[in-house]
């Protein structure tokens, strides 16, 4: 009978273990942890914060993150105190990994630097709005893929500084790195550019939207605009750049151009006046490629787009290039016979290559949209169906931005050595319903396809999730189709396939949703 006893208190504390683990209760769910036994770190009690010259700035971002999260003031001091956390240097943990270090009266955080450090101060942060008792435990953490990205499209409608802070404060809770900012499009120009006033005074406003879906044929009749000017720019940089996340800006060449070319006529191939679109989709002109002047606007634009964003990489879209206007352009094919340029998707290519050499001697990287390799993959639209493609390598200093088109050609890019960062859009786009995206589907995404060798994952930096604006005018519809995949795609970029448990994280989530609605965050419900 004792025997039986034993066993059946052994399974169970194998089970309570294994449960423990599973529910950690943290978004990302951390990739190595374990518990131990001993009485809870309780932060009901004072604590303070153990804090140096080198770890002052990390120190105030726990201090004000715990007095915001749960109203809870911590003390930092320079002295150990009887209940403390502390921040430790760790060289050997490369630079996004951290360990947490969970005992009864302290609570030690370590990584290579402020980044690392930054990471486990968002662990603790969900364990403390979990309860004031932690568990004591051993973390150690680092991410899967080094690209965990957000796209907010601001073209179509402008959020404004207030949301893309409030995004940019959820990203860091979720430990994204990424937010790709999509400024310029056919429906809104929204960067100041010092040299070319119009972009904005012109490009920013609209006297009309389109409204519900494509080709709906009804409109809201309501003026919009609206533009970041360079200081809101740089100070929004500043704000991502204090929670770790770079800002990748997206200037959209040679299509999507139709609010430049509004603003400044000259910068098309048809050279007519046009208004900026009240519709979305494929739209209208595209920049004239072939005039030096065009070249030259472009080039002035990325020299400011340079000063703003400190980003390694800049983005230059490279989608949906409607080639009608240039095959109609005697000007433009010319220009092609004399270079001996057989198709437009080859002037793309071409256009492309010399944009990207132009960013790296700028000391920075060129992205673009999976368009930018000369596939042609909207062989279903009407436009396109019988484009040609490019025989036109691509350069191969670029990162190539899936989004459509057979897998096969991403795992084609990644053995062919381009960096890749997987965002398809049947499973990564938050314009896309919630039937047509649930929570599990996009939980259950894999950046790297199941016939990719191993020998070439390391290609794959990561994924993105985009928020394509077009039908979601306010900040809460934008919340609504955003939050709570967002989460989902953070555990995505973070933990390893092997850590992943969807029905684990739905449990998580339920904390992380009392989190949101503080912030009167409109998250989606079932």
């Amino acid at each position: 009978m004792k025997k039986l006893i034993l066993l059946v208190f052994l399974t169970l504390s194998i089970s309570i273990q294994s449960y423990a683990q599973d529910f950690i209760g943290i978004i990302p769910q951390p990739n190595n942890s374990s518990y131990t036994n001993k009485p809870a770190f309780d932060f009901s009690k004072t604590t303070y914060i153990n804090s140096n010259t080198a770890t002052k700035e990390i120190a105030k971002i726990l201090q004000v993150a715990f007095k915001n999260d749960v109203n809870l003031d911590l003390k930092i001091k320079n002295k150990r105190r009887k209940q403390t956390i502390y921040f430790q240097l760790n060289d050997a943990l490369a630079t996004e990994a951290y360990e947490l270090i969970i005992d009864t009266k302290t609570i030690v955080i370590s990584a290579a630097g402020k980044t690392g450090w930054f990471y486990g101060v968002q662990s603790l942060r969900q364990l403390v709005q979990k309860s004031l008792q932690i568990p004591t435990m051993t973390i150690k953490d680092s991410p899967r893929f080094s690209w965990r990205a957000y796209m907010l499209d601001e073209s179509r409608y402008f959020h404004g500084e207030e949301f893309v802070k409030l995004i940019l404060d959820q990203m860091a809770l979720l430990k994204m790195n990424v937010f790709h900012w999509h400024l310029v499009d056919d429906g809104g120009w929204r960067i100041e550019i010092k040299k070319y006033p119009l972009l904005t005074t012109i490009g920013s406003k609209r006297r009309d939207s389109e409204i519900e879906t494509w080709g709906s044929g009804k409109f809201s009749g309501v003026p919009h605009e609206g533009f970041y000017t360079q200081n809101q720019i740089k100070d929004i940089v500043a704000y991502a750049t204090e929670r770790n996340i770079t800002i990748v800006p997206e200037f959209e060449m040679p299509g999507h151009s139709s609010a430049a070319i509004a603003s400044y006529p000259w910068l098309g191939t048809l050279g007519n006046d046009m208004e900026v679109p009240v519709k979305f989709g494929r739209l209208f002109d595209n920049y004239d490629v072939t005039k030096p002047e065009v070249i030259a606007f472009i080039h002035d634009v990325l020299e400011e787009v340079f000063e703003l964003f400190p980003s390694k990489v800049i983005h230059i879209g490279g989608d949906e290039v409607g080639y009608k206007v240039w095959e109609e352009s005697k000007s433009v094919q010319k220009y092609m016979r004399e270079n001996n340029i057989e198709t437009p998707a080859d002037l793309q290519i071409q256009f492309t290559n010399k944009i990207s050499q132009f960013i790296e001697k700028n000391g920075r990287r060129m992205m673009g949209w999976n368009e930018i390799m000369g596939t042609n993959i909207h062989t279903g639209f009407s436009e396109k169906k019988d484009d040609k493609e490019a025989n036109t390598p691509l350069a191969k200093n670029v990162v190539v931005h899936f989004w459509k088109g057979n897998i096969d050609l991403l795992t084609k890019a990644a053995k062919e050595g381009y960096g890749i960062v997987n965002s398809l859009h049947s499973n990564t786009y938050l314009d896309y319903s919630h039937k047509s995206i649930s929570l599990e589907k996009a939980y259950n995404f894999n950046p790297i396809p199941k016939d990719l060798a191993t020998e070439y994952h390391k290609n794959v930096y990561g994924l993105g999730c985009q928020m394509w604006s077009e039908w979601t005018p306010t900040n809460k519809d934008v919340e609504r189709q955003t939050f709570p995949r967002i989460a989902a795609f953070a555990e995505v970029g973070w933990t390893e396939t092997s850590r992943k448990d969807f029905n684990t994280f739905s449990v998580s989530l339920e904390q992380l949703q009392q989190h949101w609605a503080k912030f009167d965050i409109n998250y989606y419900t079932k």
